[in-house]
């Protein structure tokens, strides 16, 4: 049965919800909108007057979708050239979705997406629809065809990781941008003192080239070792040069919430480092580089004011 007009209307009115869910599940924005859309060709194929609650049925199957793409995923990510990080996402994108509650902004930062690796898939999903979201166990259930009490079980206990290694007691937004202005002067400075006293001791730097841009596998661990590394990344020289192949700005961005580095590379997005600022100092660096997963990012920035740069032609 062919879609009418309202019909379309209702999905499209839906996508960014679907979207967001998608990203938060995936850590893709591609494979997110990929989702939505088989979700919007499901419900092509539905006869979707018998569809009582649109927004639960498409919820479901988008889930489901999710779910199946998570498992492949897996075993994807086991030939994945050096550490897979997700594609970070600048500041105003839709696909960020809410941002009401401190749950749902923690829930996309990038810290947390990145511990969301961690967990099961049926982990993922009810940690994302529940603290993301606020659907009610009651729905989860339904959508992943579980009981109400193992959707409240699987919640708590994804939580509980999420929780124990997720991100510290953040500081205000405004006290955060400093941070990130300090450490491009300290990273620039040439010394690797100013770089450790902007850091926690515990502090990482982890980067994911995708195989197409030079990244290191292992994480640098420890301020000295994570400060020593960054005074050399943004040491200017000729091979630097001839690897981002045109004149490089740096500007203070945002990205999955949270204060980031941005580098700009004839106006396309080179690289997003993102930060983990607490109280304490920076406790951790994780930079994006794989082409694949910045053309969103690029387009995000060319219609967006993003002022002038901290850093030219470093």
């Amino acid at each position: 049965m062919a879609l009418t007009v309202n019909d379309v209307d209702r999905f499209e009115a839906f996508r960014p919800r679907l979207e967001a869910i998608a990203y938060r599940l995936l850590g893709s924005a591609s494979e997110a909108e990929d989702a939505a859309q088989e979700t919007f060709l499901r419900w092509q194929a539905a006869d979707v007057d018998r569809v009582e609650v649109p927004e639960a049925w498409l919820t479901k199957v988008l889930t489901n979708l999710c779910l199946s793409q998570l498992t492949s995923a897996r075993a994807r990510r086991e030939t994945y050239v050096g550490q897979w990080l997700p594609e970070p996402l600048l500041a105003g994108d839709p696909m960020l979705g809410p941002a009401d509650t401190a749950e749902q902004r923690d829930s996309v930062s990038y810290a947390v997406l990145v511990l969301l690796e961690r967990l099961s898939p049926n982990e993922r999903a009810v940690y994302v629809l529940r603290e993301a979201f606020a659907y009610p166990h009651r729905e989860i259930a339904e959508i992943l065809g579980l009981t109400e009490a193992a959707s409240q079980q699987i919640f708590h206990r994804a939580k509980k990781h999420v929780a124990a290694d997720g991100p510290r007691t953040e500081i205000d937004e405004a006290a955060a941008r400093r941070v990130v202005e300090e450490f491009l002067a300290a990273a620039t400075s040439g010394r690797t003192e100013p770089l450790v006293r902007l850091l926690t001791q515990d502090a990482i730097a982890v980067g994911d080239g995708g195989g197409k841009v030079p990244a290191r596998a292992r994480a640098f661990e420890g301020a000295v070792a994570v400060a020593t590394f960054m005074r050399g990344l943004f040491k200017p020289n000729k091979a630097k040069r001839a690897l981002v192949g045109g004149s490089t700005e740096v500007y203070v961005g945002a990205a999955n919430g949270a204060p980031a580095v941005v580098v700009v590379v004839e106006g396309r997005v080179f690289g997003v480092i993102c930060l983990e600022i607490t109280a304490e100092g920076i406790a951790a660096f994780r930079s994006q580089v794989n082409p694949d997963k910045l053309e969103r990012a690029t387009r995000r920035w060319a219609v967006t004011d993003h002022g002038e740069p901290l850093i030219r032609a470093f």
